[in-house]
């Protein structure tokens, strides 16, 4: 088989990452921790705070959600997911869970002065209507912040058992859900088409070290996404069982995908400016 996918893929948390099995909160937690730090310090450094009314779609475990209020300080958090049980289990005041499906006609929960999504985009087609309508969620003078992984591990790396691990995995989500990173580099411009000012990125990649978050974050995708990249042909269990040996060595040295956030201002002044 060589992973041309089929027809019709799945969603993301329908064949692979549900919701319910056992650990995906952990999973999801781990890379919570690996990347909230500079979520948050790129949400503080565009001025997000007290005042603000704030969407986060595609919640998780609600993290980004419960830091906006306990250290951003703004005053609520609408915080969207097609399933929600993870939020329901740590609710904070002014937090609300909301569950719903953001490709769905008639998603209109209101207008918020920072809209924002994280590893969202990428797992879903139609990116360029998806902005637009993440657009139409913000206030004048509001601002769309979006981030998604970046995969600088395999197009020109060194054939490896980790690189090929890496390469087994795109290649099985994009056949079985529908995921693609190929097109996140070009979120700046998908800002700008969507008719935002003042478009900018960023990018952060965590070193792979033995036994940290990002780790282990992988090392756990790939248990979840195992079936699908064994599918693709690109790998075997061997290979797999040493892409796994080399994310705990001191003795390897590759790079882990990264996040690139990207970001821009909705025409107009805010209320009561």
């Amino acid at each position: 088989m060589t992973g041309t996918g089929p027809q019709d893929p799945g969603r993301y948390g329908e064949r692979v990452f549900r919701p319910e099995s056992v650990g995906e909160g952990d999973r999801i937690d781990l890379g919570s921790l690996t990347y909230d730090g500079t979520t948050m310090s790129r949400l503080r450094q565009l001025g997000v705070g007290p005042g603000w009314t704030c969407l986060d779609v595609g919640a998780g475990t609600g993290t980004v959600a419960r830091r906006l209020l306990e250290e951003a300080g703004v005053a609520e958090v609408l915080a969207v997911d097609r399933d929600v049980r993870f939020l329901a289990a740590h609710p904070v005041p002014g937090l609300t869970p909301l569950q719903a499906d953001i490709t769905e006609d008639g998603f209109s929960p209101g207008l918020f002065r920072l809209v924002h999504a994280r590893f969202v985009l990428m797992h879903l087609p139609d990116r360029p209507r998806l902005a637009a309508r993440l657009v139409e969620l913000l206030a004048p003078g509001g601002v769309l912040v979006i981030s998604d992984a970046v995969d600088l591990t395999t197009d020109s790396a060194p054939l490896t058992p980790y690189t090929g691990a890496m390469r087994a995995m795109w290649r099985g989500l994009r056949d079985s859900i529908g995921t693609d990173v190929s097109q996140v580099v070009h979120h700046p411009e998908l800002l700008e088409a969507a008719g935002l000012e003042s478009v900018a990125a960023e990018i952060h990649v965590p070193p792979l070290l033995p036994g940290s978050a990002i780790s282990r974050f992988w090392a756990d995708t790939w248990d979840r996404a195992r079936a699908d990249m064994l599918a693709t042909g690109l790998v075997d269990e061997d290979r797999i069982t040493e892409a796994l040996r080399l994310l705990d060595s001191l003795e390897y040295a590759g790079l882990s995908p990264g996040m690139l956030t990207a970001w821009g201002w909705k025409p107009g002044a805010p209320e009561g400016s």
